[in-house]
């Protein structure tokens, strides 16, 4: 067991002066803007600016951080054009460090008035192909920005460039530079030894595990996370005696509230005491894959092993083998390939550009077995390592990949090979003993962990065909109207979620669109979410009002006798007049875009979720919408996570939503799910973007007394009516029509009967509905003796289209007669609208 006595005694020293402070609560939040200061401080970078192009050609400062922004000014301007280090950076598309000799040779954007001493970096803002500006970084240093500071600042552009781009449109300038750097988890510190109180920023003490209302400013707190192995080294930092005056860096562990080990990184230098304040330690810390890693062997191995835990998918371990092997070792090529029955499946190629590679790497691996290739055949039987030096014969498969040298890593993992590693040098490299027990430490933790990636991208898959499977493929074309739908998984855990929607024709003229959310992540809340879509969908076709669907639902999942519950939001909207019903099951509210742009969300009488009580009762809420008006069904994923309130989420997306250009729902989608990132909760949206029926139909309607003459009355009923739509031509073709389904409703069935009339553009609608749920019978045979049977026959061959549909308390039995010498109806949505539902 590692002895830490010393380390005890220091924290019994710092407990000692900890005990003569007054208890004063809570210390105060560490500013935003200081917090940032720091960690730019330790990258080098005294001043950090964003340009940004504006509507001409020229490049406007929209945001400055650091903690020399009032020593350097920047041009508030700079022509696109121009020789400005940040124009030329945004046009070449890639960084630009500059030392003070370098950056005198540019006429422009340097800072004012020019220091006689700094040395600047342009890095240009782009996702994909857009350039959406330039970051500008100051440093006082005469030696300009190191390796690890510049890839640390890349890193940060990188950031930067996600928050433009999740902010474009907004009307008032972005905050960008803070929340970027928040979002890399930089934290950083000052310490008083003296005292042994600390001041630390929020993202500092989420790292550690520490909420900011139970941390009292100590850093004994700070210290109780940390594993005994690691304490001496923490307590050099907090010892002046000990405290080198220059740069200090360090790894450690943490052990979280949860359990969870955490390796962090940490730098930090001695601000010398002076005659107003006290010696300080002044440092960063962060996760390991952000700061430089140590040279040493042992941290590089505690490194990889720590981020090979958090790589969860075969593409997360193919990331982190590239980054522990080809920067580390001063490789020029890195393969990664898994090992399936005979062959081998390429994950990753780094660099991946085709020309860096042989011609038999062009795009992919060779379409040959490992017994074609002997050197790989030979590693991977004997589970050693292959190490060909400058000159190795190779087989041609391999040739060129490492003409300096190549090293074959089997990957073991329960016995077997999993796949294997090649890493390969152009210049000539000398494999020294101790590289070769990196490499084969490497190689163990490496196959490990792609055989549980394999696994659990396996398991993935198959959750994302069931999630695929309970949601519908495609949404039905509406009349007088444009829905899509988006559905993402969450990306933690079992990639399977209960989120649910869908969209429902009930009639010519009416939609029924739910949106929904069963209570957790597996296999079992996606079956919960099947059964509950499925009884939704079948309660609501069968006629029902939304307020009798939703409860048949709810009386259902009582019934299933499970621990999950369900929310729901159901409206049926009226496509001709532009009714809304809504009934909201404690869902969240359904959000609406009127026309002129403006955004509310729908004030719905809330009730339980589904599956708490069998007597719940589901209110109905009626909205008007008018023509242009984009209704908007979201789940809990998209507006609530752990660092976004849910007040906040929905005001995110009214505002996202208000910006969006309505005339492409699609895109409108698109813009509202944003840049997801790492989300904690799967997302449903379902978009309806109401239009108005182009055609308004003209109806007529007559309930058929029981009587001997009743179908003579009918048909005298719409005679009238199509003389005064003046549709003469059908007329013979619908009153024998009429005659048949009148007949068969009062033989075959009890109770009222109603016929129907409807026109829509060049066709006539004829619908008799009655109270018995059994759809009409057509007789399989009919001979010259039959009695009866060819009505239906007779119907269906004059009929342009024809059909019974459930409504509520019976059928309806429907026919479309074509109508000569009319106009048709107009169409549905636009040709090319992005309906799809899975992302």
């Amino acid at each position: 067991m590692p002895h830490d006595g010393g380390a005890r005694a220091a924290v019994a020293r710092l407990r000692a002066y900890d005990a003569g402070l007054a208890d004063t609560g809570s210390p105060h939040p560490v500013p935003e803007a200081a917090a940032s200061a720091r960690a730019l401080t330790f990258a080098g970078a005294a001043l950090a600016a964003v340009y940004a192009p504006d509507s001409g050609q020229e490049l406007r400062l929209v945001e400055v951080a650091g903690s020399a922004g009032s020593a350097y000014r920047l041009p508030e301007r700079l022509t696109l054009s121009g020789g400005s280090p940040a124009a030329h950076a945004l046009r070449t598309g890639r960084p630009l460090w500059l030392t003070p000799a370098a950056l005198a040779g540019f006429s422009e954007g340097g800072p004012a008035p020019p220091p006689g001493e700094v040395s600047l970096g342009a890095l240009p803002l782009g996702t994909g192909d857009r350039r959406l500006g330039c970051l500008v970084v100051v440093s006082a240093g005469v030696a300009g920005f190191e390796p690890e500071q510049q890839r640390f600042l890349e890193r940060y552009a990188d950031a930067v460039a996600g928050q433009l781009h999740a902010r474009t449109g907004e009307q008032a300038p972005p905050r960008l530079l803070d929340p970027a750097l928040r979002s890399l988890r930089v934290g950083s510190f000052v310490l008083v030894p003296d005292t042994g109180l600390i001041e630390a920023d929020e993202t500092l003490l989420d790292l550690v595990g520490i909420t900011p209302e139970g941390f009292d400013g100590k850093a004994d707190t700070l210290l109780a996370h940390a594993l005994p192995e690691d304490m001496h080294a923490l307590m050099s930092v907090l010892e002046p005696s000990a405290q080198a005056v220059g740069r200090r860096e360090l790894e450690f562990r943490v052990r979280r509230p949860t359990g969870e080990m955490r390796w962090l990184s940490l730098i930090c230098r001695v601000a010398a005491s002076t005659d107003v304040r006290p010696d300080q330690v002044l440092g960063v810390v962060t996760a390991t894959s952000v700061l430089p890693r140590s040279t040493d062997d042992v941290s590089r191995i505690q490194w990889l092993t720590a981020a090979l835990d958090d790589a969860a998918s075969v593409p997360d371990v193919s990331r982190v083998v590239v980054t522990a092997l080809r920067e580390p070792l001063c490789a020029d090529r890195v393969a990664l390939a898994e090992l399936q029955d005979d062959r081998l499946t390429v994950t990753v190629l780094d660099p991946p550009q085709a020309v860096a590679w042989p011609e038999a790497w062009r795009p992919d691996w060779p379409d040959t077995p490992v017994s074609a290739l002997p050197t790989l055949q030979t590693v991977l039987r004997e589970g050693r390592i292959g190490l060909c030096p400058a000159g190795t014969a190779v087989e041609p498969g391999l040739a060129g990949i490492g003409p300096g040298g190549l090293a074959v890593l089997p990957l073991p993992a329960r016995g077997r090979a999993a796949g294997v590693c090649l890493i390969g040098w152009d210049a000539s490299h000398e494999f020294v003993p101790e590289e070769r027990s990196l490499l084969t430490a490497t190689a163990a933790l490496v196959g490990q962990a792609l055989k549980r990636a394999h696994a659990h991208d396996a398991e993935q898959e198959l959750a994302t065909m069931l999630q695929r499977s309970l949601l519908p493929r495609r949404l039905p074309e509406l009349p007088g109207g444009t829905a899509v739908a988006r559905y993402l998984p969450a990306r933690r855990g079992l990639e399977v979620g209960g989120d649910w929607y869908d969209v429902i024709a009930l009639s010519e003229d009416r939609v029924a669109l739910v949106i929904g959310d069963v209570q957790g992540h597996s296999a079992g809340a996606a079956t919960i979410m099947g059964q509950m879509r499925t009884a939704v969908r079948a309660y609501a076709v069968e006629g029902h009002p939304p307020d009798v669907v939703v409860s048949h639902a709810n009386r259902l999942l009582v019934g299933m006798e499970t621990d999950l519950f369900a929310t729901c939001c159901y409206a049926e909207l009226d496509m001709e007049e532009g009714n809304t019903l809504f009934v909201r099951a404690g869902h969240l509210a359904p959000l609406i875009r009127h026309p002129d742009g403006s955004t509310e969300e729908v004030q719905v009488e809330g009730a339980l979720p589904l599956g708490i009580s069998a007597d719940a009762e589901f209110p109905m809420t009626s909205v008007a919408l008018a023509p242009g008006t984009m209704l908007a069904l979201v789940t809990d994923g998209l507006v609530e996570a752990t660092d976004l309130p849910l007040d906040e989420g929905m005001h995110r997306t009214r505002t996202a939503l208000a910006a969006a250009d309505p005339s492409d729902p699609g895109r409108v989608a698109d813009q509202l799910l944003g840049d997801a990132g790492r989300r904690e909760d799967d997302v449903a949206l379902l978009l309806l973007r109401y239009d108005g029926m182009k055609t308004r139909p003209i109806r007529a309607g007559w309930a058929v007394w029981r009587l001997p003459d009743a179908v003579m009355h009918a048909r005298r009923f719409t005679a009238r009516t199509l003389r005064r739509w003046k549709v003469e031509d059908v007329a013979d073709a619908v009153l024998l029509v009429v005659s048949e389904l009148v007949t068969n409703a009062l033989v075959h069935t009890q109770g009222p009967v109603r016929v129907d009339l409807i026109l829509r553009g060049d066709r006539v609608r004829v619908c008799v509905s009655d109270s018995s749920p059994r759809a009409p019978a057509k007789p399989v045979i009919v001979d010259w003796e039959s009695t009866g049977g060819r009505g239906l026959l007779l119907v269906e061959a004059m009929s342009e289209a024809f059909g019974t549909m459930p409504v509520a308390h019976g059928k309806q039995v429907w026919s479309e007669l074509h109508v000569p010498g009319r106009e048709p109806a107009g169409a549905g949505p636009a040709p090319g609208t992005d309906r799809g539902g899975w992302s």
